[in-house]
């Protein structure tokens, strides 16, 4: 077993002997798992039945169904679906190219520091939602539109961070004595500091996931997200408000379960960052000083 993998097993039963983390993640868990088995067990968020339109919870419908006489728990566990994979998309993408713009800033300076700081600046400047519905009108509604345009607002948050960790490595002693044994920049950059750079990414990613299944319930909620038919937490929501007096579950149940997987993920990656401070280790390589 590597020394990598002995450090994060090491932080994950620190995060999770918690009772929240532990939680939280038995709530992600669960919902991912029903998301995945959904198909499986015969759920069908797409099946009418109009003679059953805006019925309250039963047996066969535990949480009613809605105008059109679809079964609101099986597309509340397809939205999990869309949700889930909107968030690990972007969170992606957003990660793939924020992180490799604040390790060259950082790394650099320069004009390339100038540069690429100025860019996070102009993105940051416009509020994430607007960025996100500007990107929407130029891509069109769709899955992969809505994913790119959740993921580019985190960016600049990915590349403010990796920036902030190479300026604090840059100069420490190890990394030093690394290009002292006439290492290139790129072999420094990717072998020494990008491993000590690790935890507060590592962080980020938990965090920003949900920020990402916010935002992309927001799209939804606006009209501009993933079009229908396909579930989303938001389009039930915004759908669902219209109906409160006939069916209040249309839309409880979808905001019940946004409200807890939002909190779920905050809840870890907060748990995360407080067991991450203050080590002298991060996940990968000591950033301590070498003897």
């Amino acid at each position: 077993m590597t020394e990598a993998l002995r450090s994060g097993l090491r932080v994950a039963r620190r995060v999770f002997s918690r009772p929240a983390p532990a939680a939280a993640l038995a709530y992600l868990a669960l919902l991912a798992a029903a998301a995945l088995l959904a198909v499986p067990l015969g759920l069908d968020p797409l099946s009418q039945d109009l003679v059953r339109m805006l019925e309250g919870p039963s047996r066969e419908h535990p949480f009613g169904t809605d105008e059109l006489g679809r079964d609101i728990l099986a597309r509340a566990i397809f939205g999990a679906r869309t949700s889930l994979m909107t968030a690990a998309g972007a969170v992606s993408l957003a990660a793939a190219i924020g992180v490799p713009m604040g390790l060259v800033a950082g790394f650099f300076g320069g004009w390339r520091d100038a540069v690429l700081m100025r860019v996070v600046d102009l993105m940051l400047a416009l509020p994430g939602i607007m960025l996100a519905l500007a990107l929407i009108a130029v891509l069109g509604r769709s899955q992969a539109a809505a994913l790119v345009a959740v993921g580019l607002t985190g960016v600049p948050t990915f590349a403010r961070v990796a920036r902030a960790q190479v300026l604090s490595l840059r100069r420490r002693d190890f990394v030093v004595a690394v290009e002292a044994f006439g290492a290139s920049s790129g072999y420094t950059l990717m072998r020494t500091v990008l491993p000590n750079s690790w935890s507060p990414i590592l962080t980020q990613m938990v965090v920003l996931s949900s920020v990402a299944i916010l935002l992309e319930a927001a799209l939804a909620f606006l009209g501009v997200g993933i079009p229908p038919p396909t579930p989303s937490w938001g389009e039930m929501l915004r759908t669902g408000k219209e109906y409160l007096h006939e069916s209040p579950t249309y839309a409880v149940l979808p905001g019940i379960v946004l409200t807890l997987t939002i909190l779920a993920f905050d809840t870890i990656g907060r748990a995360l960052s407080t067991v991450l401070e203050g080590r002298d280790t991060l996940i990968g390589r000591p950033v301590a000083d070498p003897p």
